[in-house]
């Protein structure tokens, strides 16, 4: 699984005009998941997202967790996340899992981010054309891969 997670005062995704998902502080994490992925991936990748310390203490200090502030997530399924662009102009997207397999993991990620103790998660809708807008607070912007975490 691949993130990208951005810290923001405030984003949202909407589908159709709709909004299908909106928060405060927190992160906006764009997820691609990849076809070797499991929910050992996804473990691994929400444990360390849920407990980055890149939030500013009282001394202005990147030394707060998602946990530590109460935190909020947007979750926005990504394929693209997986795109190898080495060869050429265009993608490829062979690594991407596909969608059958994909968005049961995103379920999986976004409950497990819930059960880690984060206290709102929200969601785009898996497949859809999203739109996403978001106020990044920094900017903070971390690329994880869940096949580089110990």
């Amino acid at each position: 699984m691949r993130a990208v997670v951005q810290r923001v005062s405030h984003c949202k995704v909407t589908v159709d005009g709709n909004i299908t998902g909106e928060i405060n502080t927190g992160f906006l994490i764009l997820l691609g998941v990849e076809k070797e992925d499991d929910e050992k991936q996804a473990d691994k990748l929400c444990d360390k997202i849920s407990g980055l310390r890149v939030f500013t203490d009282e001394n202005d200090k990147m030394n707060l967790s998602l946990k530590d502030i109460n935190g909020e997530v947007l979750v926005v399924s990504n394929f693209t996340l997986c795109a190898n662009c080495r060869k050429g102009r265009r993608p490829s997207f062979d690594a991407a899992a596909r969608p059958e397999n994909a968005e049961p993991l995103y379920e999986y990620f976004c409950s497990r981010m819930l059960s880690n103790g984060i206290c709102k998660v929200e969601k785009g809708i898996f497949g859809a054309d999203m739109k996403v807008s978001l106020l990044n607070d920094g900017p903070v912007t971390l690329i994880i891969d869940s096949k580089e975490l110990a």
